[in-house]
């Protein structure tokens, strides 16, 4: 019985009544014990299951929530029964974005394993999780990766991979919260949805995703038990195939599949496979056997060994086995021996680009971050990694996508470490540090979400940079790069590259704001301002403590991001950097009106577009500008807030959802919402839909919550709270309180005027409960001013809602 795959009928409301009525029989509780489970009244209950009534949109939640289905595929059909207005243009926001498939390249010569290949499928079958243990290079990556290549086709809704790094040399195991993270971006979960505040609601949120789809899992390299428990999924059809060099005991419900090394009659196929050797008696393996004997003993039937020995053959094809024999005779171990003998046909500027790629922190890299470490030209870095791969040396999980298998990249980093001097060693660790931060510079400065900052000065500029056509592609690259980006900032840290410490986290605001959320983000620039303390610039710390205030105020930690901005003052006065003042100007008018001041974070705002004018920065004024025009909105100016709107939206941009046009879109709307009623709506659709297919969820909330007052103010009362409810159904789905008590007071005034004085009252008593907690202090007098009216206290109107926050 599927719930989210019915067909919707001419008749939505009654279509949807169907849809939950299902969900009831799934539960097998009657209407009271249902009522009772989802905290709905019985009556209600019973007129929205049969179709009586439309359900606000969080009684549609709660009840997906109790049977463990995913409430979103239902939202469309909810839209069409509970939004009288006509439904403007705009771009869809997918209930399931297009497949993800992380999955590394299936082996082409996989080889044997047939019993463990069918107790990996038959332990999947029945538990949903399985875990392959063995020793290191004995092919658990392999066979989980083929098992999973051959299981996508079922589970079609996502194919995930994730290396957990248990035994990485140089790099401590991925955290249960990281991986998390990881695993809920790859499903394009928006930030806002992203608990920030523990491992326990994080996985708690994974298991929620996975709910409502077929994915498939890979969990590679785990150290132990507890570092993949908060990864397992929960109810539902998706699942987990793990591999670890060690038993995980401690996961009493999970089957585990233990592999040793390949059988002699496997071992001498993959090896004839893998070298391309021609079956039957002309092939070199069949007329020299007691040598390809002696290649297994060697390589103790190890796939990872035999497949760097088959790959010596296969481009030799003037040796005998018996070359390739002798060859592999000096090593001191099965791997030693194949790998030793594979290094050994590098030629001199290979052998140093492996040597170098030991310094790698672990992940995956391109072709880009190889040319930057070995101070090569990038077709040279291209070349070299191609041979390499070819040698079996590094493997290619992706297009593009390079990683080195962790004894592979065990041994190359031990080779670096006697083979290259130590000055060396740092210059080349040196150029990769560099080449992340400004790679991450540039893909910043393609994602205009922030007021723009200064360029990265952190050591020098790499010879080639990649290029990003928009934000979205840049986007997709801080995506691919994120692991190793939090592993670049870890290096970083550790070897005391404090120039890069302090710049690199500026520039992940953008993607963190989209994908990471504000705990993570807290935590870099908390790191960051060590680092800039420890150099003693005054423009770096100014920044350090400016960026941490933002920080702490985007995470709704007012008082905190106000001792932030404090600090930031004082060191900006010695660091005579125009740019930067102005961007702490623009920022401290955002606290300072969510604090209860007016007038104070307009003369703010009016200061940071002088001062981005005087740097020369008109992105930067336009952030002002439109920062202003709402200001000026919020304190009744609503001519003077219009011309200013129009003139941001004025000025040139090639992205139509840049966050001041939008801001200026809003804010114009808002502002002639009387006066001129049909352009007000256009504009607030059209930031409606611009906001939406930015894929922004506060944004598209926040627009919906102004499209409510708008239509208040014409007297269109009904669209107004169909408008509402609307944002607040995308709020309840949000993790962040701060967000939801911004629209609470407008949500209310609409519920006055329609009519329902006891949802106002609600909603205003919502807001003085968070308000003092969080630190909202002009939402909080709003809340107080709108009971007394409520209540009959004479008090002035006041005006609605808080400026744009970026």
């Amino acid at each position: 019985m599927d719930v989210e795959r019915r067909t919707v009928k001419d008749d939505p409301l009654g279509e949807l009544a169907a849809r939950l009525r299902l969900l009831q029989e799934l539960s097998g509780l009657g209407v009271r014990a249902l009522a009772r489970d989802t905290g709905l009244s019985s009556s209600s209950l019973s007129r929205y299951l049969s179709g009586q009534t439309v359900p606000p949109w969080p009684a549609v939640i709660a009840l997906c929530r109790l049977v463990k289905r995913d409430p979103r595929p239902l939202r469309p059909l909810w839209e069409q029964t509970s939004n009288p207005l006509p439904a403007p243009p705009k771009a869809s926001r997918q209930l399931h974005p297009r497949p993800r498939n992380d999955l590394p390249r299936d082996t082409a010569d996989f080889t044997g394993r047939e019993s463990q290949l069918t107790a990996v499928r038959a332990a999947v079958d029945s538990h949903g999780v399985v875990a392959v243990d063995g020793m290191a290079g004995v092919g658990k990556t392999c066979l989980a990766v083929h098992a999973a290549h051959g299981l996508a086709a079922a589970y079609p809704d996502a194919q995930l991979y994730v290396d957990l790094h248990g035994f990485t040399e140089g790099r401590e195991p991925l955290d249960p919260d990281s991986a998390l993270r990881m695993l809920l971006g790859a499903l394009d979960v928006p930030s806002e949805r992203v608990p920030q505040d523990g491992v326990e609601r994080l996985a708690s949120c994974w298991r929620s995703e996975l709910a409502g789809r077929r994915a498939v899992v890979v969990l590679d390299n785990a150290a132990d038990a507890d570092q993949v428990r908060p990864l397992l999924p929960g109810a539902g059809p998706s699942v987990v195939l793990i591999t670890s060099r060690n038993r995980l005991l401690g996961l009493d419900e999970v089957p585990p599949v233990s592999l040793d090394v390949l059988s002699p009659e496997e071992s001498a196929e993959l090896l004839a496979r893998a070298s391309g050797d021609p079956s039957g008696p002309e092939g070199r393996l069949a007329r020299e056997p007691e040598s390809a004997a002696e290649v297994l003993r060697l390589c103790g039937r190890l796939p990872l060994a035999l497949r760097l020995a088959a790959a010596r053959l296969r481009h030799r094809p003037g040796w005998t086995v018996g070359i390739l024999v002798e060859r592999m005779a000096r090593g001191a171990s099965e791997f030693d021996t194949a790998f030793a003998m594979s290094v050994r046909q590098l030629d001199r500027s290979q052998a140093r680009l492996f040597r170098l790629l030991g310094l790698l922190p672990g992940g995956s890299f391109d072709e880009y971050a190889v040319a930057a470490l070995a101070d090569v030209p990038l077709h040279s870095a291209r070349t070299a990694l191609e041979d390499l791969v070819d040698a079996h040396l590094v493997q290619q999980p992706a297009a593009g996508r390079y990683r080195l298998h962790d004894l592979v990249h065990q041994h190359a980093r031990q080779a670096c470490a006697r083979q290259d001097p130590q000055a060396e060693r740092e210059q080349a660790l040196g150029r990769f540090l560099d080449y992340y931060v400004h790679a991450a510079a540039a893909a910043d400065a393609a994602m205009p979400v922030l007021s723009p900052g200064r360029p990265a000065s952190a050591g020098l500029p790499p010879a080639e940079l990649p290029r990003f056509a928009d934000k979205d592609a840049a986007f997709a690259w801080l995506a691919s790069e994120y692991e190793t980006m939090i592993a670049v900032f870890e290096t970083a840290v550790a070897v005391g590259a404090d120039a890069h410490v302090s710049e690199l986290p500026r520039f992940l605001r953008a993607y963190f704001a989209r994908r990471c959320g504000t705990t993570h983000l807290n935590h870099l620039f908390e790191r960051s301002l060590a680092a800039a303390e420890r150099l003693g610039d005054p423009l770096q710390l100014a920044e350090a403590y400016s960026d941490l205030g933002f920080a702490r105020y985007n995470a709704g930690r007012m008082t905190e991001a106000a001792a932030a901005y404090e600090a930031a003052g004082l060191w900006m006065s010695e660091a005579g950097d125009t740019r930067a003042e102005a961007e702490l100007a623009l920022r401290r008018g955002y606290l300072r009106w969510e604090q209860g001041s007016a007038e104070e974070p307009l003369e703010l705002f009016a200061l940071a577009g002088k001062l981005y004018e005087q740097a020369g920065s008109p992105a930067g004024a336009a952030h002002a500008a439109a920062s202003e025009a709402w200001a000026m909105l919020q304190l009744g100016h609503h001519e003077e807030a219009a011309r200013r709107a129009r003139e941001v939206l004025e000025v040139p941009h090639v992205d139509p959802a840049w966050p001041p046009a939008l801001t200026a879109r809003i804010t114009l709307g808002m502002a002639i919402a009387v006066e001129a009623p049909a352009e007000a709506a256009e504009h607030l659709h059209r930031a409606l839909a611009l906001a939406r297919g930015d894929g922004h969820m506060n944004n598209e909330a926040w627009c919906l919550n102004c499209l409510g007052v708008a239509l208040r103010r014409m007297g269109r009362y009904e669209e107004a709270l169909a408008s509402h409810r609307e944002a607040f159904a995308l709020l309840d789905e949000l993790f962040e309180e701060h967000w939801k008590i911004r629209f609470l007071n407008a949500y209310a005034e609409t519920c006055r005027l329609a009519g329902l004085p006891e949802e106002a009252l609600r909603l205003h008593r919502q807001v003085l409960e968070l308000a003092p907690r969080l630190g909202y202090r002009h939402e909080e007098a709003l809340a107080r001013e709108g009971v007394a009216i409520l209540l009959g206290a004479p008090v002035p109107a006041v005006p609605e809602g808080p400026p744009v926050h970026r």
